[in-house]
């Protein structure tokens, strides 16, 4: 195909990017190294005959609330909501859950309930303007004073460390550990800025627009993609590596590629090099999957009806094992987010269950023992439950996903100087050095999950270039 525009690498981000352009009369070509397409949108059987698991991305609030996907309106992809969209369980009292309705989470926080509404409430009610500007952190935005104001009340807290906030807003151990829980997300040491921030944003899009699963698995949706882009006339090819940009002949060329990546497939600028080699890696996780012959057995019914749970109790042990892995350490207790597809899509072909824990970048220690014991903390009997499980850890991951350098899911540091140098300081980062040459991957603003506006904003800049 004589393409207009390659883009290389089928993540989120790449996927919007080729359908991005593809819409606007480009003759763009995919190229996927694996042979599927997706990325972190892949789903396979690794336990058992039958059973579809999500290799990576699973709960998508942000798609939902992403401007990009919201402007895609795929066909074929149906959103499966649970009946609670988190849980947190604790040791010595009922489990906090995070409901779609604000005011229904409150009223499970006791004296908290006024603090929540004031922070993840009133994030959920600026509404998805205050998540388009967050989303788009170097614009374009519309002239909307309302969100603006919403979006600098917001900014006030979500500058703070989780532990700050929390000890400051919250007074009960049940609204301290939620938001340590939600924060927990950025993988990343909660006493560090910014991680207050992004837990109030996951809390507040559980009551904007639910955590949601895509029906049948994540390879749904890039299967979605990938079919609007062949509609379009695009060209979609797995089983493809480009190892050098020089091999490219096309006058746009989209990267959905670690900073890592881009390093060693281009001849770059010294200054941007080295600007580029400095960009910081975030800690690795360490993946499990399971087959279970039933739900788990919480010892809090009420866990059952979430899609997410927060596993590792208060506030004071989660910033501890976030703490230890963000030194390079190895946490005895490490906090395990899972995931219980089951509870909002019966599709997946029995009770499966997925789970990480956060190890330092690279780790090769297995930590299956450390998160099942975590699991049957608050479920007993948990252990019984499994029929096969599947372990991937930071090289397995990598392996899987190059973009996932050391087990790395949030393509970089989520700190406060890789908010402001993604990966690099720009005012357009998404634009490299090269001609034509553009990059699109999480590495880039606005950052880890699906919500596709690396690839979003790295397609504009290359229709704006001509």
């Amino acid at each position: 195909m004589d393409a207009d525009a390659v883009v290389v690498g089928s993540g989120p981000n790449g996927l919007v990017a080729a359908v991005t352009l593809a819409r606007a009369g480009r003759r763009v070509l995919l190229l996927e190294a694996a042979d599927r397409f997706g990325g972190g949108l892949r789903s396979a059987e690794l336990t058992l005959p039958g059973r579809v698991h999500d290799v990576c991305a699973t709960v998508m609030a942000m798609a939902l609330a992403s401007p990009a996907f919201r402007s895609l309106e795929l066909k074929g992809v149906q959103f499966a909501h649970p009946p609670v969209a988190a849980a947190h369980p604790l040791d010595d009292r009922p489990a906090v859950l995070v409901h779609r309705d604000a005011r229904c989470t409150a009223e499970g926080l006791g004296r908290d309930a006024r603090a929540w509404l004031a922070t993840a409430g009133a994030a959920a009610r600026g509404g998805l303007p205050l998540v388009e500007l967050l989303l788009k952190p170097l614009g374009p935005w519309r002239l909307d004073v309302p969100a603006f104001a919403r979006a600098a009340r917001f900014g006030a807290a979500a500058v703070l460390p989780a532990t700050t906030l929390a000890r400051r807003v919250f007074g009960t151990v049940e609204g301290r550990a939620l938001i340590a829980g939600m924060a927990a997300h950025t993988v990343n040491d909660l006493r560090s800025p910014l991680t207050g921030g992004y837990g109030l944003m996951l809390a507040a899009l559980a009551h904007l627009v639910g955590w949601p699963l895509v029906r049948g698995g994540s390879q749904v949706l890039a299967d979605a993609l990938v079919a609007e882009l062949r509609s379009l006339g695009g060209q979609a090819v797995t089983g493809h590596r480009v190892r050098r940009l020089a091999e490219l002949s096309a006058p746009t060329v989209v990267l959905d590629v670690s900073p890592r990546q881009l390093l060693a497939m281009a001849d770059l600028p010294p200054a941007y090099r080295r600007r580029l080699s400095r960009f910081r890696r975030a800690p690795g996780v360490f993946k499990m999957d399971w087959a279970l012959d039933g739900p788990v057995p919480w010892r809090d019914p009420g866990v059952a009806g979430a899609g997410t749970v927060h596993l590792g109790g208060t506030l004071e042990e989660i910033a501890l094992s976030e703490a230890e892995t963000a030194a390079g350490r190895h946490s005895p207790r490490p906090y395990v987010l899972a995931v219980q597809p089951y509870a909002a899509d019966p599709t997946r072909g029995g009770h499966t269950l997925w789970a990480y824990c956060h190890v330092p970048n690279g780790s090769d220690v297995d930590m299956t023992d450390a998160i099942e014991t975590q699991i049957e903390r608050y479920a007993p009997g948990f252990r019984d439950r499994v029929l096969a499980r599947h372990a991937m850890g930071p090289a397995a991951l990598e392996a899987a996903n190059p973009n996932l350098v050391g087990g790395d899911i949030t393509g970089g540091l989520t700190s406060l100087a890789q908010f402001l140098r993604r990966p690099v300081w720009s005012p357009a980062p998404w634009r490299t050095p090269l001609p034509g040459v553009f990059l699109c991957s999480a590495s880039t603003p606005p950052g880890p999950s699906v919500h596709g506006m690396g690839g979003w904003q790295a397609a504009r800049l290359a229709l704006r270039a001509g």
